[in-house]
């Protein structure tokens, strides 16, 4: 959505992880496509994808905004910028400074409003609440003291995170009353978008196989190289004369998947190092490679089956396109809703 719901700014202060955003924040976690890789359209090469940012003076004033006649304070911006950072690990790039201070400052003035709005519909939210995603934060630290040292960093007090967490609840509340009532897609608005979609759906050929793998740096001297090669030819004889391929490469391979029997599951040519997956996508089901060597060592593969490339049946996604265009109408829902609360108010940006 345009305007990415942001209804736990303040609380999400103290930790990232249980920020509980509004339905409409997550549409596109479920995009419906069977396929990896795809390229994001965006601007041409070498155009902006937006205007510059307004410069962000280095000196703020104690109050950065106001929100019919509310503050939006000078504490409130900086402790979300420390959440930017937190959540990056890093600080604010410079080059970047002015976008991302503009884009968090547009955040906070939305979850004002979003707040005040919670606070005319008189939405409640009683203190067992309140308490239980308390303590939901509080669990994320080892301890009281390193929850205690985290609230101190970001100059909160227990009483400052229950007030914020008492918003972001209300918030949250209003969110989900607000597109509660959008109508579910129906099987028909499902079929429409896969017949309309239909690069989304389909799935690459595929090869189930498994390895057995005796490792060797690609540095390591030529004695070295030659043991693991001696090694490995003697596993590829008894492969080769029928041995059981799984307890080869259980008594053998230097791999996670030894303990499956060197099974892979199913892979696509993209998923394996090229000189893997030249060998893998060439031999037949029950066929054994000779040795393949590989950035990791000397391999020996052997194929169990064979898919090719394919359209995922409509029944198969049916349930999951219908989730994402739920979601994505609730977002389209939520930023109409966000964009008539910021036209109806007095917002005043000081800075």
């Amino acid at each position: 959505m345009k305007q990415k719901l942001v209804a736990c700014v303040l609380v999400g202060a103290l930790s990232m992880i249980a920020c509980r955003k509004a339905p409409a924040a997550s549409a596109q976690s479920a995009t419906p496509t069977a396929t990896t890789g795809q390229a994001a359209t965006g601007a041409p090469s070498g155009a902006p994808a937006h205007p510059p940012a307004k410069p962000v003076p280095a000196q703020l004033p104690d109050v950065v905004a106001r929100v019919n006649g509310e503050d939006v304070k000078k504490a409130e911006f900086e402790r979300m910028i420390k959440t930017i950072e937190a959540r990056a690990g890093q600080q604010i790039p410079a080059e970047r400074r002015d976008e991302i201070l503009r884009g968090a400052l547009d955040q906070l003035v939305v979850y004002k409003l979003l707040s005040q709005e919670s606070r005319n519909r008189g939405i409640k939210v009683d203190n067992t609440e309140i308490d239980t995603k308390v303590e939901g934060l509080r669990k994320q630290f080892p301890n009281p003291e390193a929850f205690n040292k985290a609230l101190a960093e970001r100059g909160m007090t227990l009483e400052g995170l229950k007030h914020d967490a008492l918003v972001d609840l209300s918030v949250t509340k209003l969110m989900e009353a607000e597109v509660a009532n959008e109508p579910a897609p129906t099987d028909q608005d499902a079929k429409d978008f896969y017949e309309k979609n239909p690069d989304r759906f389909k799935q690459g050929e595929k090869v189930r196989a498994s390895h057995i793998l005796v490792k060797v740096d690609q540095k390591a001297t030529p004695a070295v190289k030659q043991k693991a090669r001696t090694e490995i030819d003697a596993v590829l004889k008894q492969a080769k004369s029928g041995a059981d391929f799984a307890k080869l490469a259980q008594e053998h391979s230097q791999d996670g998947s030894a303990a499956q029997g060197g099974d892979l599951n199913y892979f696509t040519r993209e998923q394996m190092v090229p000189e893997f997956s030249k060998v893998a996508f060439e031999l037949k089901p029950g066929q054994v490679s000779d040795v393949v060597e590989t950035q990791f060592g000397y391999h020996i593969i052997k194929v169990t089956d064979h898919q090719a490339a394919s359209t995922v049946p409509f029944e198969q996604v049916n349930a999951r396109i219908k989730q994402y265009l739920g979601e994505q109408k609730k977002a389209q829902h939520a930023d109409t809703f966000i964009a008539g609360l910021k036209k109806k108010s007095k917002i005043e940006v000081l800075i």
